[in-house]
């Protein structure tokens, strides 16, 4: 049965399917300075990412996502709590059918409007697949949206606008062209993060990320937003349901340690 984030196919339902998602390491969960440990040996992470990389953008019907070409390391995430570069697969979008809500993960109480995740793979790995298999495999690099009416100038940036745009003009199972893309104009200002051993938010939901969680969001304006929620999650040839509320709830922390850089 096709999985999804109504009641009928929706996170609570996905165990039955997917019986890691009750695991131990799950993702995403909720941040809170108190249960927080800042570790000083955590580096500093950088990430090289070659414009040229970005192939397709894509409405599956559950988020919009750009690929990237990660058949070498073209575009990669270092440092941090990672050895070795990861290759840049594919980031997509999680957000909520209003401002107040759409992040996957929480801090301190606080849900954002949406999150962005990075996702990368270690090619110690023989390829994607293989890695997803092992508990070093996958590292994502996650960015709060914080919705504000006074966004910065930085945030009107042409491509950051195209981005959203092109989001929209994608209706469901079709791809774009989507090329010369540089992911690293989404960056906030701060490089300050948490990191924590997760899994993947949706099915299979297997346990094998590195999270990086970054502190500060980026801000995005209302209207981005909404745009966003105009995204359709059916086909062209069937009624018109906008694609909204795409997040798991958080999931228990149990014994895992979340550290932080800063």
């Amino acid at each position: 049965y096709p999985w999804g984030y109504d009641s009928d196919n929706g996170p609570d339902q996905w165990h039955k399917n997917y019986p890691i998602a009750k695991g131990r390491h799950q993702s995403p969960i909720e941040i809170n300075n108190k249960e927080v440990h800042y570790d000083r040996s955590l580096l500093p992470w950088f990430a090289s990412y070659d414009p040229g990389a970005a192939k397709t953008i894509l409405n599956n019907g559950k988020t919009c996502r750009v690929v990237f070409d990660d058949s070498f390391n073209r575009s990669v995430l270092r440092g941090g709590p990672l050895t070795g570069a990861y290759r840049l697969r594919q980031l997509h979008l999680h957000w909520g059918s209003s401002d107040d809500h759409g992040s996957e993960h929480v801090v301190n109480g606080v849900r954002y409007a949406g999150e962005l995740h990075l996702v990368h793979w270690n090619p110690k790995y023989s390829n994607y697949l293989d890695a997803v298999r092992r508990t070093d495999g996958i590292a994502v690099l996650a960015i709060f949206l914080q919705v504000s009416r006074s966004v910065q100038p930085f945030f009107l940036l042409k491509s950051f606008l195209v981005f959203f745009c092109m989001c929209v003009l994608v209706l469901k199972g079709k791809e774009a062209p989507f090329p010369n893309f540089d992911p690293s104009i989404l960056f906030p200002t701060s490089h300050d993060y948490w990191t924590y051993h997760g899994s993947f938010t949706t099915p299979p939901c297997e346990e094998c990320i590195t999270w990086i969680v970054l502190r500060e969001p980026i801000v995005v304006s209302s209207d981005q937003m909404a745009k966003l929620r105009s995204l359709s999650k059916n086909a062209e040839n069937e009624p018109d349901l906008p694609l909204v509320d795409n997040w798991r709830p958080t999931q228990p922390r149990y014994f895992r340690m979340v550290s932080a850089s800063f």
